[in-house]
């Protein structure tokens, strides 16, 4: 029985500290929202298992055991013979700003089943389920999957969390509108950012409008914050005072630890302090992934600016 299933798709990322199109010195790792919450919340000590597709290609084996290095449960990872796995690539064309590019048409990761969510989900009997609004718009078939695994949790009583995350790339603003309203019905946190609420719903008060058909809208505001809302009121957390190294991965590091600290039972405002910690760790350092905290280390920013721990 794991705590939490996750579906999506992973790829590998390549980063480069300058124009990627100068080549030179470039740092393989791997990436995807869904696999960051899911190494997030393992490196926290949950039990954590991740669906996804990749190609039977040797980038796919390196998703495989990166995740496995990091207590991800990947008994659900399915290798395609007739897709690759998609990539991403992150530069910095200046030295405040990152710059994405995506291969990932036609990955694997697209290729997503209804019918292995489903039976992932019989399988796993999880206490929750996190979607994001990235998998159904990466196909039609990745869109059935999730709406069908959205349903399906719901219906057996598993909380439901889902993570906007609105890609234009992707898709238009009114095809995620259209899905996203969809899933709504069977969610029970949703987490956006203030220039996504229009997505969920067209009423002037979209948090108020929200909060009759889910539990919970955590919306996340950078530098000034998050608040959470919920029938009984709002609740602000301001944003911890770190130096910002790499923005990439934040809002995946706090939807880890507010699922975390909800997991573990604790109340509202815990659940910020958490999430707020562990968007810390991520900004500090570079990649989506690699500096997440384990719960040991939540500690750690109580520090003084430049301590060393000898």
């Amino acid at each position: 029985m794991s705590d939490v299933l996750t579906l999506g798709e992973a790829m590998v990322s390549i980063r480069s500290k300058t124009a990627l199109r100068m080549g030179g010195e470039a740092h393989l790792s791997v990436a995807g929202s869904e696999s960051n919450v899911a190494i997030g919340l393992a490196r926290l000590g949950h039990q954590a298992a991740w669906i996804g597709a990749v190609g039977n290609d040797e980038p796919g084996r390196l998703i495989q055991r990166t995740l496995r290095a990091e207590g991800v449960d990947t008994r659900y990872l399915r290798f395609s013979d007739e897709s690759f796995t998609g990539f991403i690539a992150f530069d910095q064309p200046a030295h405040d700003i990152t710059r994405v590019s995506y291969h990932r048409r036609g990955s694997a990761g697209s290729t997503l089943t209804a019918a292995e969510c489903l039976a992932a989900l019989e399988d796993a009997r999880p206490r929750l389920l996190h979607v994001t609004g990235i998998t159904p718009a990466l196909s039609d078939q990745a869109r059935a999957a999730t709406l069908s695994a959205v349903r399906a949790a719901a219906s057996a009583g598993v909380q439901v969390s889902l993570d906007v995350n609105y890609r234009g790339r992707l898709w238009s603003r009114a095809d995620a509108a259209a899905v996203l309203r969809e899933l709504l019905p069977h969610v029970h946190t949703v987490f956006a950012s203030d220039d996504e609420l229009d997505l969920l719903t067209d009423a002037t008060d979209p948090v108020a409008e929200l909060l009759t058909s889910v539990s919970e809208v955590v919306v996340t505001a950078g530098g000034k914050g998050a608040w959470s809302h919920t029938s009984a009121g709002t609740i602000h957390q301001p944003a911890l005072p770190v130096t910002v190294v790499d923005s990439i991965g934040a809002g995946d590091a706090f939807v880890s630890g507010y699922l975390s600290a909800t997991l573990d039972g604790l109340p509202i405002t815990a659940r910020l302090e958490r999430a707020t910690a562990g968007g810390a760790f991520c900004v500090g350092a570079f990649g989506d992934w690699e500096s997440l905290p384990t719960r040991e280390e939540l500690s750690l920013l109580a520090q003084s600016h430049g301590t060393a721990l000898r």
